[in-house]
């Protein structure tokens, strides 16, 4: 039992009454509670799915799935505004025939609920679809039987994407609380369309970017073999053997240049690198440029290192190989090992001939040749450590780089 208290102008008194138990209403409210706790149980679900990157179709469907079984209804419906025709796809759905969802569409006009919620950004609630004078009721809806309604907008990147729809063929209203459970279930799915709307402009921006990178990578890359070529051809037009030789020198190094390009900007990783599959490369295009000299190449597995370090380590490699070719075996043919290897933290490079070796006067630090001179700025440009072994028979050349990893 309850006490009411009552006022009685009569005797100007208050009274206090008894009044019986109202238990219907109680169950009423235990079994509105238990459904109030599941709609937030599946906007917690709806939100940790979207989170996780569920792939789109997918979401549509369990959003569909959920918001019906959060509502007590049969029917539920993803529709998916079609500019151009200006109606209404079914993009997913529960309840209807197999017919119906990705196939079917409906009006999108105001005279609608769907289209009304959509141009309106209203929600829109039909308990009585059969005595309804605002809407006309989509054929769809007659086919299956539908007489109650609830639609919410479902916002996109900018533009709606269409309208959430709940149906039900069940006597009984849908009420404010339900149009709050709705509508989050919207918005977390339009969140989950703006991210994916993003992620695609993002993709078409990144993948234009790369494309443009290859653009001008290719176009860089023909640009240094046409000078290369130029340069080769020059040497026929003059009669100096010393022009010649300084002509054919600039010739191969800008090829080397090209080469070292070529190969490194054709991968899709272009920060960092494995330098002795990248050295590995360069060794091989050299040896088909220079049919008479054999190179031996070994290298550790996974050598990572920064682009901007390979580059002067790959034209400084070229450079000592030319060298050896050219200085080492000055009878022809020759025979040059590459090792690459990393030590203490730091990356070894080792390149070695068994030609006649170095004049007694060599200096590496004040040598007059153009080539001796670029191997230093190149171990200076890597700040790296170069020392020169002489061996019998024949040189070694042997580079050591403090930290060739990128920064992180």
């Amino acid at each position: 039992m309850a006490n009411v208290v009552s006022f009685h102008p009569q005797t100007s008194e208050f009274v206090v009454e008894s009044a019986p138990d109202r238990q219907p209403d109680d169950d009423l409210t235990a079994e509105s509670l238990r459904l109030r706790v599941r709609q937030q149980e599946i906007l917690a679900e709806l939100g940790v799915t979207a989170l996780q990157g569920t792939p789109f179709p997918e979401l549509l469907d369990l959003t569909a799935r959920l918001t019906a079984e959060g509502l007590k209804a049969e029917f539920a419906k993803v529709l998916e505004f079609m500019p151009a025709e200006k109606r209404f796809l079914v993009r997913a759905g529960v309840g209807w025939g197999p017919e119906v969802v990705g196939s079917t569409t409906v009006g999108a006009d105001v005279a609608s609920p769907a289209g009304y919620a959509l141009r309106t950004g209203k929600a829109v609630i039909s308990n009585h679809l059969e005595n309804e004078e605002r809407f006309r009721t989509p054929e769809l809806l007659l086919e299956y039987g539908i007489r109650r309604a609830m639609n919410v907008i479902l916002q996109g990147d900018g533009e709606p994407f269409g309208v959430l729809e709940v149906d039900s063929r069940s006597e009984g209203e849908f009420a404010a609380n339900d149009i709050a459970f709705l509508q989050g279930a919207a918005n977390i799915l339009g969140m989950a369309i703006y991210r994916q709307r993003t992620e695609r402009q993002l993709t078409a921006a990144l993948e234009r970017q790369q494309l443009l990178a290859k653009e001008v990578n290719h176009r860089i890359n023909n640009s240094l073999q046409i000078v290369a070529s130029m340069l080769h051809l020059q040497t026929t037009a003059t009669q100096s053997a010393e022009v010649q030789h300084a002509l054919r020198d600039a010739s191969s190094r800008i090829a080397a240049i090209a080469r070292a390009h070529q190969r490194l900007y054709s991968r899709e990783q272009i920060h960092t690198i494995d330098l002795g599959a990248y050295l590995g490369d360069i060794c091989g295009d050299l040896a088909k440029a220079m049919p008479n000299c054999r190179i031996n190449f070994s290298a550790a597995a996974n050598i990572e290192c920064a682009t901007d370090t390979a580059i002067p380590v790959a034209l400084l490699v070229n450079e000592l190989i030319t060298n050896s070719a050219k200085y080492g075996y000055p009878d022809g043919g020759c025979e040059v090992w590459v090792d690459v290897a990393r030590s203490d933290g730091a990356i070894v490079i080792s390149v070695r001939d068994q030609g006649i070796g170095l004049p007694a006067d060599f200096d590496l630090r004040s040598g007059n040749r153009l080539g001796m001179r670029l191997v230093t700025a190149l171990s200076l440009q890597v700040k790296a450590d170069l020392q020169v072994h002489r061996r019998s028979p024949g040189t070694e050349f042997l580079l050591r780089i403090p930290d060739g990893r990128p920064a992180e």
